[in-house]
């Protein structure tokens, strides 16, 4: 999601597990079959500790397709899903999916206070996030997009500034901490969804985002035929798995191992060409 820590960072230890215990109760929704254990009832896979008994619970925010989001029938699937199921397949146990705050994911609250083992929500590795969560190894090379209405004319942020049209971005992104050092002071929108709707309702002339998912909205017939892709923001970011700060050695080492191991062996390349239609390096 390449979501920042601006204005949600520096918590006291105190003061992180009470945001967190007051941040889960108002935003978790747990989409696998048991929900509620915590750490001191976990269970074990290959030495690993779990917060809940035979699965690997994730905390992860929706909608951000094609990295998570719920398919027709309801059930939560993506790019990260499928990345994450390979370390789960490995430890032998079944993945958990919860739907959560991302502030609350990004602070390390959610895995301090055992809502979940890991986050996996598109989310960009920064040394600012370091300071409150560990991540795995890079699962995948980000970059930013410009998602316009068509007929601004409009091709880069010089353009956008220059014509003096309304940009919009996602509320803690890098997006929007990006463009900010480019001098801009965008509307915030607090999702990707909510994002897309401004722009659709004329709130935004143009918005920020990440370029998969900008991508996969041109996709549908509806957003492509008014809306265009004007330029993009090679910002050289990089998404991992985060973790709890101090994270269990054998979680880590299994999560690490399960990516590099899909990369040599074909498994990401057919992930990647499964949620983007294309070869990693091919993307935009």
């Amino acid at each position: 999601m390449a979501l920042s820590l601006k204005g949600r960072r520096g918590y006291a230890a105190g003061a992180l597990v009470l945001t967190a215990a007051l941040a889960l109760t108002a935003c978790g929704s747990d989409t696998g079959s048991s929900s509620g254990t915590t750490a001191a009832t976990a269970g074990a896979a290959g030495g690993v500790k779990l917060v809940q008994p035979g699965k690997l619970t994730v905390c992860t925010n929706i909608p951000y397709e094609p990295f998570q989001f719920k398919d027709g029938s309801g059930k939560i699937v993506g790019f990260d899903v499928d990345i994450v199921d390979l370390a789960a397949k490995k430890l032998g146990v079944t993945q958990n999916i919860v739907d959560i705050d991302f502030a609350v994911i990004k602070s390390g609250a959610a895995m301090a206070a055992g809502k979940c083992d890991v986050a996996a929500a598109g989310m960009t590795i920064t040394d600012e996030r370091k300071k409150n969560i560990d991540f795995s190894d890079p699962y995948f090379d980000a970059t930013q997009a410009l998602l316009a209405k068509k007929g601004t004319g409009a091709t880069s942020l010089a353009d956008v500034k220059a014509k003096n049209l309304k940009l919009g971005a996602q509320a803690s992104t890098t997006g929007l901490d990006y463009v900010k050092q480019q001098g801009f002071n965008p509307t915030e929108y607090a999702d990707s969804a909510k994002e897309l709707l401004a722009l659709q309702a004329g709130q935004a002339d143009v918005i920020v985002q990440d370029l998969p998912v900008v991508l996969t909205w041109l996709k549908k017939p509806d957003i492509a035929a008014k809306f265009e892709l004007i330029g993009s923001l090679d910002t050289g970011e990089q998404y991992g798995v985060g973790l709890k700060k101090g994270a269990d050695p054998v979680l880590l080492k299994t999560i690490n191992e399960e990516i590099a191991k899909a990369k040599q062996d074909g498994t990401y390349e057919k992930i990647y060409m499964k949620w983007f239609g294309k070869k990693p390096g091919e993307l935009g």
